[in-house]
């Protein structure tokens, strides 16, 4: 077996794998604490983690006795304090894990792509501009791998068609259905007044306000795309994978929203400019249009 000293220390490659692994999860574990409260307890239990090794080397036996007792329920005390890290932690592996491979659940995969080539962007867009322009608070959620049935069942079920009409509706200031997250399935408005997760993080500036930290802290647990309306400002954000884009325009939002939900496929592929004939002073011309100006349906 290979191996090498340090010292009168022999180290295999299974000692370097073992490191390697170890420092690789106290790194995922800062990334997934940090900027929350809970980075804060974690080191106060670190320090006292090592004030008892200190004590303990010390042989100091009243000291070590204590800090032993607390030690011993080191484990059930980390499960309570860190309840929401390690609930985060889990959904994150089990997006990641190799079950839930998209690429191997090719029934999964033909559904989202059809759900992908069902959804129309025009309406949503015009909705949001019309909300902006009103300053009326507004937050979208869009669903994506992971499925949101729980948050969805959270508020008040409508399976509707989307329309530009029913969300400027939904999201009115006297609307019961104004409060919460409206949650978009392919091409159908799901629920309203869905309950999101708030983001605990201690970096999310002041000004972002909870419709914000909701955004993002559904995002931190999901892939699901969210789009914010400030009630505030007016101003529209984009939340995604825990982060978010501030003061967008209409077009960057259109831009966005393309790139993340209208994937290209072999279906929804550009296609060729096509021609209609149009007749000006009795003579026929010819008008170019681009294949989303045809496909999209006058409003």
């Amino acid at each position: 077996m290979l191996s090498f000293a340090v010292g009168f220390l022999e180290i295999t490659w299974v000692d370097t794998v073992d490191i390697a692994l170890v420092a690789f999860l106290l790194y995922q574990l800062y990334r997934l604490l940090k900027g929350s409260v809970a980075i804060t307890i974690f080191f106060g239990y670190l320090a006292i983690y090592f004030l008892y090794l200190l004590v303990k080397a010390l042989e100091m036996k009243l000291l070590t006795e204590i800090l032993g007792q607390f030690m011993g329920v080191g484990v059930i005390a980390l499960l309570i304090l860190f309840q929401q890290e390690i609930r985060k932690f889990l959904q994150l592996v089990g997006k990641t894990a190799f079950l839930n491979n998209q690429n191997l659940m090719l029934g999964r995969l033909r559904r989202d792509l059809s759900l992908q080539r069902r959804i129309d962007l025009a309406p949503i867009l015009d909705a949001v501009k019309t909300l902006a322009a009103a300053q009326t608070g507004a937050l979208i959620v869009f669903e994506q791998q992971a499925d949101l049935q729980m948050f969805a069942d959270s508020g008040d079920k409508l399976d509707a068609v989307i329309s530009k009409r029913l969300l400027v509706s939904v999201f009115g200031k006297a609307s019961p259905l104004h409060d919460g997250a409206a949650v978009i399935v392919g091409n159908r408005l799901c629920a309203a007044r869905c309950i999101l997760p708030v983001s605990e993080r201690q970096d999310i500036p002041a000004r972002f306000g909870l419709r914000h930290r909701a955004a993002i802290g559904l995002t931190e647990t999901t892939d699901a795309i969210v789009v914010v309306v400030s009630e505030e400002t007016g101003q529209v954000s984009l939340a995604k994978a825990g982060s978010i884009q501030h003061n967008l325009s209409l077009q960057e939002l259109r831009t966005q929203l393309n790139a993340l939900l209208l994937q290209p496929t072999e279906e929804t592929a550009p296609q060729p400019a096509q021609k209609d004939g149009v007749k000006v002073n009795g003579v026929e011309t010819s008008v170019e249009k681009s294949s989303a100006e045809v496909s999209r349906s006058p409003e």
